[in-house]
């Protein structure tokens, strides 16, 4: 039985980070939301593009009005209005302003920018009232964000909201992103029914299709729901070859512990799978089967398929997927390298945890950021992998290492955060 720092370490070792060829796509600018941004991205533009106006006010040069106070204003005459949007026709000489507005393009000539609160306005004729600190004051200078030329955005971004400003911005209305990656699931045993179905005595509602599928589509995963497979041999074995020819990444959950229906890793062995992880000591989560499949590259958007084989109960698949399979999927996504692990942050846990210390236990409960410093409180009732009731609202998994039966309250625990 492996660690799950080992176990961790050999599903990121397997999963291969996308061809700069064979994986990428060019869409346009709003299909590239909740993508990963493929190549790096610059532009021939400055930004701000050109000196322009932080307030609404009066353009003016320094020079006339360095000296100026309420008790010795400088009048200059107001030459022109520049609102947004609007190229300056005339040049700011000594003794002159041009009235702008916040946006607006600095006029030739001048240099500073005064707000129009210090300022008394007679006719067009302009009272300057206070002296500015110094030149430039509230002009934004052209380049001053961003130089034409230079990286903005760098290959394994993530691109949301800010980062489509930024796209736009720089006009690049078609973005480079890395292919979604493809997960096939599938659910397998007799006892399953699907949420549409009439529960009948010794029948399971399936919950682990539909909740791993809602969490791959938060992440933005291309996934192919097949259904509740009977724990049929054959069956099985159809299923699971037609998954990992049409998908980087199969997620199935039952079917791997000892029973005598459990026929999910003869199978992976028989379609020539290397298996590389048979169990490991988590729990909930102890019977996790990982394997990888090799695929001719020519024909695969990715060369090899990783399959992982999760626990049937609803809160071990997801402890799984969430420790395991998540942080594999960022690497096959593109992610930079500094977001492809498990993130975890310090705790002040409300209340003791207790674990048998036999295995790493995870314990699921509410991640709180409270006065700057995280808190834990564990959901109430049963942490039973069967329980899947008081897993709601869950946002985090504290960890008791394998040797530690108790974490008291007050103390601090490592916890996974999974929103």
């Amino acid at each position: 039985m492996l660690s799950v720092k080992e176990a961790e370490s050999i599903v990121l070792n397997l999963a291969q980070f996308p061809d700069s060829q064979r994986d990428v796509e060019t869409v346009d600018l709003l299909a590239a939301s909740g993508r990963i941004l493929a190549a790096p991205v610059t532009s021939s533009l400055d930004f701000p593009y050109w000196d322009n106006s932080a307030m609404d006010g009066y353009a003016v040069r320094f020079a006339d009005v360095e000296n100026c106070s309420a008790e010795k204003p400088i009048a200059l005459d107001i030459i022109e209005e520049i609102p947004a949007g609007y190229q300056p026709q005339k040049t700011v000489g000594s003794g002159q302003a041009a009235r702008i507005f916040t946006g607006g393009v600095i006029p030739t000539g001048a240099d500073t920018v005064i707000m129009q609160e210090e300022t008394r306005r007679e006719g067009d004729r302009i009272f300057i009232l206070v002296s500015p600190s110094k030149p430039q004051a509230f002009v934004r200078q052209k380049g001053a964000f961003y130089r034409s030329g230079m990286p903005l955005l760098n290959p394994g971004t993530i691109i949301n909201a800010p980062e489509i400003a930024v796209l736009a911005t720089a006009q690049c209305v078609r973005v480079p992103v890395y292919k979604r990656v493809r997960v096939a699931i599938f659910s397998s045993g007799d006892e399953l029914i699907s949420p549409e179905e009439t529960l009948t005595a010794g029948k399971l509602v399936d919950s682990n299709q539909y909740a791993l599928t809602a969490l791959l589509a938060q992440m933005g995963v291309d996934a192919v729901r097949l259904g509740i497979i009977p724990d049929n041999k054959q069956v099985l074995t159809e299923a699971i070859a037609r998954a990992i020819s049409e998908a980087d990444l199969v997620i199935s959950t039952g079917g791997v512990s000892v029973g005598e229906y459990d026929y999910i890793e003869q199978i992976l062995a028989d379609l020539g799978g290397k298996i590389y992880v048979r169990s490991v000591a988590i729990k909930p989560g102890k019977p996790l089967t990982i394997a990888a499949f090799k695929r001719d590259s020519e024909q695969q958007a990715k060369s090899e398929c990783l399959y992982f084989g999760l626990p049937g109960n609803p809160v071990s698949a997801l402890v799984c997927c969430w420790r395991f399979v998540v942080p594999v999927i960022r690497k096959l996504a593109g992610m930079g390298e500094e977001n492809w692990g498990p993130q975890f942050v310090q705790a002040r846990s409300n209340v003791e945890l207790r674990s048998d210390g036999k295995r790493e236990t995870y314990v699921w409960g509410k991640l709180n950021l409270v006065a700057g410093v995280w808190q834990f409180e564990p959901a109430s009732g049963s942490q039973n992998s069967a329980n899947l009731i008081n897993l709601a609202n869950t946002t985090g998994l504290a960890v008791l290492p394998a040797i530690e039966t108790s974490i008291l309250a007050g103390e601090l625990v490592q916890v996974l955060k999974i929103s």
